[in-house]
């Protein structure tokens, strides 16, 4: 049995971001690939601003991607539980031991008193960090301060004049002076434990040998190793994934597109489609491959291949990847996810009868080609459900002032009203007729019936719109436009 054990553990406190997502999947892909295990755990100590609500969200987004877990929330495990606020206990056993040891200790200091420090180190160009004020109390001045009222943080000692040395797998040997860093809190007042210590004990009892997450969390593994030296625990293996960047290498943010996953299923993007643009945001495959379903990125991802450089968050090339997808996945799955975006747009009432879900089917496959994303089937698709034509630009007008425009669409409108129903082989066929009597061909008869049809010069295949709308509506709308034609000259 593979001894890799990696762990996703969001902080449930809002909408789930595409950069936890990236995180998320990277650890997933990492175990799968190496046949470990995948362990959720919820880091929920932020009292104010955790809420289940967040967390249901981020667990289902998770399985949305086509994650799952081995252990961890709702699916149980030998290291529970999994939420940091339900292991209180866990943590100051080991707070308790680096109080004995001499390793932490209790301080005082108001939050008045640290800004002050704060100001004066910034006044000197020097970095932040606590300067110990509290180090040294005798049990004396504890007892005290208390009898004053004041509740104390504990701090972790740390040591002086040491270098930590992170041994990282994407960013190579990266170095930390101990005099940078300060004695950190690990313990707030509230008897709350900091995100760097309960982090330490966490992956310390769930064994986990591999910490991949963002780059933005370097700066915390110095203290998080003080912490594993203090408490004579062995080290996991260290990878921090680099920043995701908008086109204009700025942070990402909203100006660059939608950050949460919940906003791209909102869109009606698939699944599949954000894993593999997910997944080449930082790792290579080492080849011009893009395409990539999540077996094949089980059995390629390795964190060799992760980059150090920041990966670029293009949303052109997530339109494009969606796009294949929804080309590519069975028509039913994907009219039944253009269901709701129809019926938001007052296109279509639920629950559908099978003729007209197999009617909808048509209307779905003869757009899905221009699709990024499931939200704009209701642009493509509303020529088939509009009561009347709008010229679209000067380009459609220009079309239907061809002086063959009127015996055209009339013709055709004959033509249609003898027929019992349009199928493909029998707009064909009227088409090639009307061409012979009238002697024209091609746009001459194409481009004016598309406008009439749908008010633009481009879309869906001329043929399949015919059909889906039916002889009933080709005729109206014929008959209309000859109407706004005869009435303009």
């Amino acid at each position: 049995m593979s001894s890799v054990r990696v762990r996703f553990a969001p902080s449930p406190t809002g909408p789930f971001h595409i950069g936890g997502a990236r995180s998320a999947l990277f650890n997933w892909l990492f175990a799968r690939h190496c046949g470990g295990a995948f362990i959720v755990r919820i880091e929920d100590t932020d009292l104010e601003r955790s809420t289940r609500e967040s967390e249901e969200n981020i667990l289902a987004a998770l399985r949305w991607l086509g994650m799952d877990w081995d252990e961890g929330v709702q699916v149980g495990g030998p290291d529970g539980p999994y939420r940091q606020t339900e292991r209180l206990d866990i943590y100051r056993q080991y707070v308790e031991r680096l109080l004995l040891d001499g390793r932490a200790y209790r301080c005082y200091c108001t939050e008045e008193e640290l800004a002050a420090e704060r100001e004066a180190l910034l006044k000197k160009g020097e970095m932040p960090r606590y300067l110990g004020r509290c180090r040294n109390l005798s049990p004396e001045d504890c007892f005290r301060l208390e009898k004053d009222g004041r509740r104390p943080v504990i701090r972790f000692r740390v040591p002086e004049g040491e270098v930590i040395n992170v041994r990282d797998l994407v960013r190579g040997d990266v170095s930390f002076e101990c005099g940078g860093i300060g004695d950190f809190i690990i313990l707030k007042s509230d008897m709350i434990p900091t995100y760097n210590f309960a982090v330490v004990v966490d992956d310390h009892l769930m064994s986990i040998s591999h910490v991949i997450r963002a780059e933005e969390h370097l700066p915390n593994t110095p203290r998080q190793i003080l912490l594993y030296n203090a408490l004579g625990w062995s080290l996991p293996e260290f990878a921090h994934v680099s920043l995701i960047l908008g086109k204009d290498r700025s942070k990402m943010s909203k100006r660059h597109g939608a950050t949460s996953v919940e906003q791209y299923q909102e869109k009606g993007y698939l699944p599949e489609a954000l894993d593999n643009f997910l997944a080449l945001l930082g790792w290579s495959p080492g080849g011009e491959e893009e395409i990539f379903t999540l077996e094949e990125l089980k059995q390629q991802f390795t964190l060799e291949r992760v980059a150090k450089s920041p990966a670029v968050f293009d949303l052109d090339k997530l339109n494009w990847l969606d796009g294949h997808y929804i080309r590519q996945s069975p028509l039913e799955r994907v009219t039944d996810l253009a269901v709701p975006f129809l019926e938001k747009a007052g296109f279509i009432a639920t629950p559908l009868s099978r003729g007209k879900y197999e009617w909808l089917k048509m209307v779905v496959d003869s757009v899905r080609e221009y699709l990024n994303c499931l939200e704009e089937i209701t642009v493509h698709a509303s020529i088939y459900f509009m009561d009347g034509v709008e010229i679209e630009g000067k380009e459609a007008e220009e079309v239907l002032a061809g002086e063959q425009v009127p015996a055209v669409l009339s013709a055709i409108q004959k033509k249609v009203a003898s027929r019992e129903e349009l199928t493909n082989p029998e707009v064909k066929l009227l088409l090639k007729e009307v061409g012979k009597e009238l002697g024209v061909k091609g746009k001459q008869i194409f481009m004016p019936l598309r406008v009439a049809l749908t008010g633009s010069t481009h879309g869906p295949d001329l043929n399949q719109i015919m059909v889906i709308l039916g002889k009933d509506k080709v005729s109206d709308r014929l008959a209309r436009m000859l109407g706004k034609i005869a009435g303009q000259v």
